[in-house]
């Protein structure tokens, strides 16, 4: 298998490295989060083995962007922490398995196996809420068949809102997905590009995006 591994402490990665190219993969080693991400985007893994907690960009991160972006390579999380609400964020933050450290190694390879028989998940071409599209390949979205444009981080808040479409998506999780490590944005940021987002997308009847007060924002139907 073409294995990525996303590890920052050297040692560990180097362990990984020798162990697995010793059962036969291939294996390219990334050392902080966004280099992990560049690497799982411009080339093809069957998976990526890569720890929760990455410089630059934690793993979490980066695995939302994995499939934010329609990337669906099966991946391993590696953690040190193993508590039930860790072990739940990790899965629902796209990850296929999750594996507390320190684990054998024999038990690693299980897991590979097992994540690799899965194979990448499919996506519908197409995301829809009512009369409003989104092409993620295109990047593209029209409402009752109508171009709207929108700027490179409305896209990603609308992508996000509607890859939840039904779920009420937090504003924490917002400034995560949408703004990443940018410490300079706040929630009220998030309010006046959502504000600008439903000027845009919400222009006819029905309207798509509510509010939920004190939590967040969902992209739904009524």
């Amino acid at each position: 298998m073409q294995i990525l591994v996303v590890e920052d402490e050297p040692r560990m990665a180097k362990l990984l490295e020798r162990g697995l190219v010793e059962e036969g993969h291939s294996v390219v080693v990334a050392g902080d989060g966004a280099a992990g991400l560049e690497l799982a985007t411009a080339s093809a893994f069957d998976v990526i083995v890569l720890d929760c907690m990455l410089p630059v960009m934690d793993g979490l991160t980066l695995t939302r962007r994995l499939r934010e972006s329609r990337n669906q390579t099966p991946v391993l999380m590696l953690t040190a922490r193993d508590a039930d609400s860790d072990v739940i964020q990790g899965l629902d933050s796209g990850a296929d398995d999750y594996l507390t450290k320190p684990f054998p190694f024999e038990v690693l390879l299980a897991r590979l196996r097992a994540v690799s028989r899965r194979g990448a998940i499919p996506r519908p071409v197409y995301l829809e809420v009512a009369d409003l599209r989104l092409d993620p390949a295109a990047h593209t979205v029209t409402r009752a068949g109508e171009s709207i444009n929108l700027t490179p981080r409305e896209y990603r808040l609308l992508e996000l809102l509607m890859r939840n479409a039904g779920r009420v998506v937090s504003r924490d999780k917002i400034l995560d997905s949408v703004w990443g490590f940018d410490t300079g944005v706040t929630e009220n940021t998030v309010e006046a590009f959502v504000r600008l987002l439903r000027i845009k997308v919400d222009a006819h009847e029905p309207r798509l995006i509510h509010t939920v007060r004190g939590t967040g924002y969902v992209v739904k139907a009524l």
